[in-house]
């Protein structure tokens, strides 16, 4: 603060904000450190795919299903019993319909083909599986 004690002045006091501007800085430098790292989704171990097309950037809507078949949409956990009303409710404000699966590598094929099912009932016809690319063999 600076304080003004001249003869004919007024008492005139300023606040500091140099602090208040390195908090904000350090603040800054936090969140584009750990946004990244909380975008990235749920942990799963993908299956490998020779022959993939590129995803786009940032689909608007994805699905992930782990190993023991705990099913999450946006990254909020849902269950089998309500996941056709949470897929009708996602799609409400989406333009394109096409939703994107990641599936852990390790998941039984009767479990997916199930899952399929209810997403098609959903009215979703468009449906993509998110694979890592696989190192092609060179002989």
């Amino acid at each position: 603060m600076s304080i003004s004690l001249g003869g004919d002045e007024k008492f005139r006091s300023e606040p500091n904000v140099v602090p208040l501007c390195d908090v904000l800085l350090v603040l800054l430098i936090i969140f584009m450190i750990v946004t990244p790292v909380m975008v990235k989704g749920v942990a799963l171990k993908l299956p490998e795919a020779v022959n993939t097309i590129n995803m786009p950037e940032s689909p608007e809507v994805v699905m992930s299903m782990q190993k023991d078949g705990t099913i999450w949409l946006k990254n909020e956990k849902v269950t089998a019993e309500n996941l056709q009303t949470k897929l009708e409710e996602a799609f409400l404000t989406v333009a394109e319909k096409k939703l994107y699966i990641r599936a852990d590598s390790d998941m039984e094929y009767g479990k997916i083909v199930r899952l399929i099912d209810v997403i098609r009932e959903s009215g979703i016809e468009v449906v993509g599986i998110i694979t890592e690319k696989k190192a092609e063999k060179t002989t």
